[in-house]
């Protein structure tokens, strides 16, 4: 029996981490196992092979890939500290031996499992030890989560309120930024202390338009991923999504913010009452391991006409504190105001120099002022938006 053939077999068995099977690399080579005509075989390895160099090129990393990420009844047991199975420990250490041999099985095997001297396409492997590896994961199980949290870092909520990963998320960090260095720190800080367990704030970051305020959350998910931080994004309208996702999360080992763009109401929005229920803490909304980070343009982010401070309610009082009390429900709140000249500049000046735009620093100036006043405000972004125009 041939090295690939003792090793489909022993796939066929696999129970706990039996979710493997489904990923495209292990399913193209059980695809190729299964079956019997040469020439076909040939096309199921092409296919094989393809699937590896879309994943990298490398069958080891991607077998390591596909267990991590494999959200299995051992790994959640693990990640609670709760008592597992003798019996089932013991089907997973033979699963993971047998994706150890899976891992280094080269283009050579094949060939010989084929009966076959051409020359087939190659593709890279690793000496790997995958039951070590996957030990050493679950110790730090915090740190790395399972399932579609392995790997990614920023989220987003279906209408249905499924969690799936963001496909080009945003890949800003901390170092990218000029300029509101305190604000930045507050919100590190804070989430820093989430993630130790200590006390922590739900945040509120509001301020004028282009200052940085998103961003800012996003660079603060991407610095603390390997620490185990992870970003749901979830937007306004799916606020009454919130009790499913935290559902989703409460019992996962990872912490999560959940963050939310853009914020602001209209008076009798239900998206409104179950903000407030998740930020009072109410037991049906919040997950423990998860902070609500929002920002907006106004710091009180409840949209206000005078009719609603000199309408026909008789409780006018009471409607005016109902609109501000939203805002006083995060525990932090940072604002992010307009940045004076001297900033502004001295964020051009910075962003021309990582771009490489060699001009006299006076004429900059004076095209940067220019190009503000043109679009009536400054801000970052609009430092970002003259440079790429000088680009």
């Amino acid at each position: 029996m041939s090295k690939i053939t003792e090793v489909y077999s022993s796939l066929c068995l696999f129970t706990v981490t039996r979710g493997v099977l489904e990923t495209p690399v292990i399913k193209a080579f059980i695809d190729y196992c299964e079956e019997t005509e040469k020439q076909e075989k040939l096309k199921k390895y092409g296919n094989f092979v393809s699937e590896v160099y879309k994943n990298g090129g490398n069958l080891s990393k991607c077998v390591q890939k596909a267990l991590f990420e494999d959200e299995n009844v051992y790994v959640k047991s693990a990640s609670k500290n709760e008592e597992i199975s003798k019996k089932i420990e013991s089907s997973l250490n033979y699963e993971l031996n047998t994706l150890t041999e899976l891992a280094s099985i080269s283009s050579d095997s094949f060939a010989l499992d084929m009966g076959i001297n051409t020359r087939l396409p190659e593709y890279d492997t690793d000496k790997v030890d995958i039951s070590k590896a996957y030990s050493e994961r679950l110790k730090q199980i915090h740190k790395y989560g399972y399932g579609i949290f392995a790997f990614n870092c920023m989220f987003s909520s279906t209408d249905n309120g499924h969690i799936v990963p963001v496909e080009s998320a945003d890949t800003t960090t901390l170092d990218d930024f000029i300029g509101y260095e305190t604000e930045r720190q507050r919100v590190l800080d804070n989430t820093e202390a989430f993630l130790e367990g200590r006390p922590a704030a739900n945040i509120l970051l509001y301020g004028d338009a282009g200052t940085g305020k998103s961003s800012t959350v996003k660079a603060v998910a991407n610095h603390l991923f390997e620490s185990g931080i992870r970003l749901i994004e979830v937007r306004k309208n799916q606020l009454l999504l919130l009790p499913k996702i935290m559902a989703q999360i409460s019992k996962n080992p990872l912490k999560f913010i959940i963050f939310i763009d853009d914020l602001s109401f209209n008076q009798n929005d239900d998206n409104f009452s179950m903000l407030k229920a998740t930020l009072e803490g109410s037991a049906s909304a919040k997950a423990k391991n998860a902070v609500i980070y929002a920002t907006s343009n106004r710091r009180h982010i409840i949209k206000e006409s005078f009719g609603d401070r000199e309408g026909g309610d008789i409780h006018r009082n009471d409607t005016v504190q109902e609109t501000l009390s939203l805002s006083e429900r995060f525990g932090l709140t940072i604002l992010f105001a307009k940045p004076p000249k001297p900033l502004y500049l001295e964020i051009v000046k910075e962003l021309a120099k990582k771009n490489g735009i060699t001009m006299d620093e006076n004429e900059l100036f004076i095209k940067a002022e220019a190009f503000a006043l043109n679009r009536g405000y400054r801000s970052a972004r609009c430092a970002e938006q003259f440079i790429d125009s000088l680009m």
